[in-house]
């Protein structure tokens, strides 16, 4: 996805501002942001295939 998407990785107990600013609750939890605004999230343990398939429908 490079070009496309900026993907990273965020210790939560390293970055407590980071988890209160986007609601994180549980782990794991992937956060998918289009232009600032959570466009849509996934918490716990998921497949691949339905990451792949909500990051593709964002770009």
């Amino acid at each position: 996805y490079e070009g496309k998407a900026i993907i990273g990785k965020c210790d939560v107990d390293a970055n407590d501002k980071l988890t209160t600013q986007y609601g994180i609750r549980n782990i794991p939890t992937v956060l998918f942001i289009k232009n600032g605004e959570i466009k849509d999230k996934q918490v716990g343990a998921t497949d691949k295939s339905t990451l792949e398939k909500k990051l593709k429908a964002l770009i």
